[in-house]
């Protein structure tokens, strides 16, 4: 989904204030969707309850989640704004579109043209292109093109082997990226993919046992960690053809925190992370996740479903850590985006 966000709690930067974060647009799928899938013909939904049970109004709002997604985190803690809006809600005013939306991912760099040609024509060309210029636009790429797609989809593994579907997705990131460059950005930061053999749902549908064996599926993981050493060499390659441009792209790890976090989560002060927290926590999600399910099924792993790393807004933490580098080069601002493209 994308997004776009520029301060609206505090006077917008002068124009000699170049360090400064003027917005933040992100891109990517359900992980950072604040509800345009209520306004799109799709069976994956979530506006209904226990979705966004621990928002202040316990209201569901088409977010994937209890609460804040990552990205409100982030506008939040650039100063921007405390929720960043569907692109697709028509009653959006200009200045909700000034200081946050998203937008399917389907059309994201469509969108995003037409986004900037209805500023442009509030803002006039020259103050919309200092805009995009000190803006942060952020990436997080392939977690649902290789969990949800490719080991989920037999056509996609018929026909692409591991390396081929890897490489199809640098050149589709490669290609996205030269994309947003293409339309003003420089300054650019992306995530990486997480260790997917450890989520939840790819235990129990890959396990041999998705009650009584729930580790790691270290297959999976290891092709998301392949990836993610291919994706920073694609970076540091688009980095240096870029030269003393001015443009900025950094890549932020989320492998290894949540890995690290899995093998100690009690250090870090969690119960469980074999398990998602809603119903019996091992595959609902959109539609089987409602009022109806279960809040807990004994199955041989009593746990507080709020102590489980999955429950916690776990992307949130991982995303803004692993952001970190992007915090110190962008102007202290930390950034996050994510998005499906294969």
């Amino acid at each position: 989904m994308f997004s776009a966000s520029i301060p609206r709690y505090r006077p917008e930067p002068s124009e000699d204030q170049t360090h400064s974060i003027s917005a933040i647009f992100v891109f990517g799928d359900s992980t950072v969707d604040p509800g345009n899938n209520n306004y799109i013909d799709t069976l994956l939904k979530s506006n209904f309850p226990p979705y966004g049970r621990d928002l202040p109004s316990h209201t569901p709002t088409g977010r994937f989640s209890n609460g804040k997604l990552s990205t409100d985190y982030i506008a939040s803690h650039l100063g921007i704004k405390e929720y960043v809006p569907p692109y697709l809600n028509k009653s959006l005013t200009v200045e909700e579109l000034r200081t946050g939306n998203v937008i399917p991912i389907q059309k994201q760099l469509e969108y995003f043209k037409e986004y900037q040609a209805r500023l442009e024509a509030v803002m006039g060309a020259e103050k919309l292109e200092n805009h995009i210029r000190r803006a942060g636009f952020v990436v997080s790429c392939g977690t649902n093109d290789f969990a949800a797609n490719y080991f989920s989809v037999p056509n996609r593994r018929a026909q692409y082997n591991v390396t081929g579907y890897q490489n199809f997705l640098l050149k589709k990131t490669r290609n996205f990226l030269q994309g947003l460059l293409d339309h003003g950005a420089q300054k650019i930061g992306i995530v990486g993919v997480p260790p997917i053999g450890c989520l939840p749902i790819v235990i129990t549908t890959n396990s041999n046992n998705a009650i009584s064996q729930r580790g790691c599926i270290e297959s999976y993981s290891s092709v998301a960690k392949e990836y993610n050493d291919k994706l920073q060499n694609e970076l540091q390659s688009m980095q240096k053809k870029l030269g003393n441009s001015g443009t900025i792209i950094v890549y932020g790890d989320i492998y290894e925190p949540l890995l690290d976090m899995i093998k100690s989560y009690k250090k870090f002060g969690f119960e469980e992370w074999r398990r998602g927290c809603c119903a019996t926590g091992l595959f609902e999600f959109g539609y089987l996740c409602n009022p109806q399910s279960l809040e807990h099924i004994d199955l041989g792993i009593k746990y507080d479903p709020s102590t489980g790393i999955y429950c916690m807004d776990f992307y949130v933490v991982l995303i803004l850590n692993a952001l970190d580098t992007v915090s110190v080069v962008i102007a202290g601002a930390s950034l996050a985006l994510e998005f499906n493209i294969g």
